[in-house]
């Protein structure tokens, strides 16, 4: 704790349940970092809460313009919550850029809080303003609290040992101080968290801090602030929690499953928007044994992978859409070789570039079918930051027993987000290892002889004496492994690869039904799951019968689906794509679906699904 002390407040706080705040400003005003700040802050203080970053793909977008804000929503609450929250509740806005992108989000009625600094012509000649928002009634809805950041936080650090423009890089934590004030957050976290990073006693470490404290004061002291707001600790399950991101979680899932399959990790990528980071954290840890590959290229990184699942190693690449179809030959080769190999799909919106920092299920159907010939594949999905972890681990232990290759699908959204996370109990965890290929008494070695359960060939580790064997891509006998072109063996290999991928079916969970009834259910898959169920237990609250059903694995698809699907009248698929999942659905059950679909970069709402939800029970009670 710094030696200045912040200011008491004398007064009592308004407790809420929750509440969703958004701070947004341009990419450089470190709006992530406030942002991030003020979630860890809730974490430590035992609120539940759900992230959601938001920001362009330029490293520095045009400033002052509508194209470059950045932003950062969290919903903190004392309740269990699912989603980053509909709207928010209270929008800080660091100039008429920022205020602009994002008002039409606030709730009427919410608290604006925006830097009246940054309120100048010029800059609202680049948010596209005639007049000044400020003046000309149009926020008359809303109530507004102006503050001048800039020269506030000017003052507060003069004598930190920062001089000039860089005196401004601290009113980020002008706008969390005052943040933390209103919303009763505790500052000790984030100034352990400035010394940490920048060094006690360092300028910047002062500036940050003064500046801080220069914003929890101005909260105490403003006349138009009569309250603050608290929100108490949620009563989660008991257990050891921390804040986890999308990327890490996936990340120490996969260092999990390298634990239980008793294989080394490795892991050969080359960075991409937005999965670098899973490359970043596995870099963090090669005290477990992990190694990394930063590739020149896409192909060079599952290259090395594959290479790696040939001697013997848990293999992963990671990469988002873009990258997906780079692979995609090399992806071939490891299926037509049947080796173990996780390829981490981050979807983001396409096509091409398209939007590399938006959300977007964009890659089912090619995770499906993007590949030439009879190629199918496993496909897990992720559904949650929190879920990252199992994901991964379900998706090596399906690679390493079935030797295949498996395509994990999670996005941008689940990605760079957090939640809070009950830590597992990795003992609990199962045993996934598999031996590699051995012979005895002289035995001949025959690679594509099958376990008669799951048809999956053996792991034979290369220069083992009597295990030699041929891999490519040419098709193999289907015992001996050497080049064939007979007619009847490529029928033969190309059907048993096909039933090893459905046998899987008899490997997975059921697919499990939230709710109850037989009007309407709600089928889901990946990071619509916290919008989907919030929905429906929104419209279950108000008396109304509607089910909810989220596929974790998408193919093959888990055994009893048809079974559940064919119970309900109605099957809606709300999806951030233009319906792939309802045409595979249609496609294997001949079941009709309506499909709910969004392409706007950004996650699903609960409240859009639960409208849809409430249109379509409206329109069966009326039939």
């Amino acid at each position: 704790m710094p030696d200045e002390a912040v200011i008491d407040q004398h007064t009592t706080p308004e407790r809420i349940d929750d509440v969703v705040i958004r701070f947004a400003g341009d990419s450089g005003d470190g709006m992530q970092l406030a942002g991030t700040q003020f979630t860890a802050s809730s974490a430590l203080f035992g609120n539940d809460l759900a992230t959601l970053p938001n920001f362009p793909a330029e490293i520095r977008a045009p400033q002052g313009t509508i194209g470059g804000v950045s932003s950062f929503q969290v919903h903190i609450a004392d309740w269990d919550i699912l989603t980053p929250g509909d709207s928010p509740d209270c929008l800080v806005a660091m100039n008429p850029a920022a205020l602009k992108a994002n008002v039409h989000d606030l709730v009427k009625g919410g608290l604006l809080i925006v830097n009246t600094d940054a309120f100048e012509e010029r800059n609202f000649a680049k948010a596209g303003y005639d007049t000044n928002p400020l003046e000309d009634g149009s926020l008359d809805a809303y109530q507004v609290i102006g503050a001048p950041m800039e020269e506030l936080t000017k003052e507060a650090v003069k004598d930190s040992g920062v001089k000039g423009r860089a005196t401004l890089r601290s009113k980020n934590f002008f706008a969390l101080g005052l943040m933390s004030w209103i919303y009763t957050r505790p500052l000790d976290p984030v100034y352990e968290w400035v010394t940490k990073k920048f060094g006690e006693g360092s300028a910047v470490a002062n500036a940050n801090i003064s500046a801080l404290k220069a914003g929890y004061n101005y909260g105490i002291t403003v006349e138009a602030l009569h309250h603050t707001y608290e929100i108490a600790p949620a009563a989660l399950p008991p257990g050891e929690y921390t804040n986890v991101v999308g990327n890490v979680a996936t990340a120490w899932g996969l260092i999990a499953a390298s634990e239980k399959a008793k294989l080394p990790l490795f892991l050969g990528s080359y960075p991409i928007t937005p999965a670098s980071t899973i490359l970043e954290e596995l870099a963090r840890h090669r005290n477990f044994g992990v190694k990394t590959f930063q590739a020149e290229d896409e192909i060079a990184g599952i290259g090395s992978a594959l290479g790696a699942a040939f001697a013997g190693r848990l293999a992963v690449t990671s990469t988002s859409g873009p990258g997906l179809a780079l692979k995609s030959e090399t992806l071939s080769l490891a299926l037509a070789m049947e080796l173990p190999l996780i390829v981490i799909d981050i979807q983001r919106g396409g096509p091409s570039t398209g939007l590399p920092t938006k959300v977007e299920q964009s890659d089912l159907l090619f995770a499906m079918y993007g590949r030439h010939g009879e190629s199918p594949l496993p496909i897990v999905s992720t559904s949650a930051p929190s879920d990252a972890f199992d994901a991964a681990f379900e998706a090596a232990r399906i690679a390493v027993k079935y030797m295949t290759p498996v395509i994990l699908l999670t996005d941008g959204y689940i990605a760079t987000s957090s939640e809070p996370w009950n830590l597992p109990d990795i003992d609990a965890l199962p045993d996934i290892s598999r031996p590699f290929a051995s012979i005895e008494n002289g035995d001949s070695f025959l690679p594509y002889l099958r376990d008669e359960e799951t048809l999956s060939r053996p792991w034979a580790i290369p220069g083992q004496p009597g295990l030699e064997h041929r891999l490519g891509g040419l098709e193999k006998d289907s015992l001996t492994g050497n080049v064939s072109y007979d007619p009847d063996n490529h029928e033969t290999m190309t059907k048993v690869r096909q039933r090893k991928i459905a046998g899987i079916a008899n490997d997975i969970p059921d697919v499990e039904v939230h709710g109850g009834g037989t009007g309407l259910l709600v089928l889901g898959w990946g990071s619509t799951y916290g919008a989907i169920r919030t929905a429906v237990n929104r419209v279950r609250a108000a008396g109304r019968e509607v089910a909810h059903a989220h596929l974790r694995h998408l193919n093959p698809f888990p055994k009893n689906l048809g079974d559940v699907l064919s119970r309900y009248e109605t099957v809606l698929v709300p999806e951030i794509n233009t319906g792939q999942l309802t045409r595979l659905i249609h496609a294997e059950f001949l079941i009709p679906t309506v499909g709910y679909n969004r392409v706007q970069g950004l996650p699903m709402k609960a409240r859009d699904v639960e409208g849809k939800i409430h249109e379509l029970l409206d329109e069966g009670a009326s039939t």
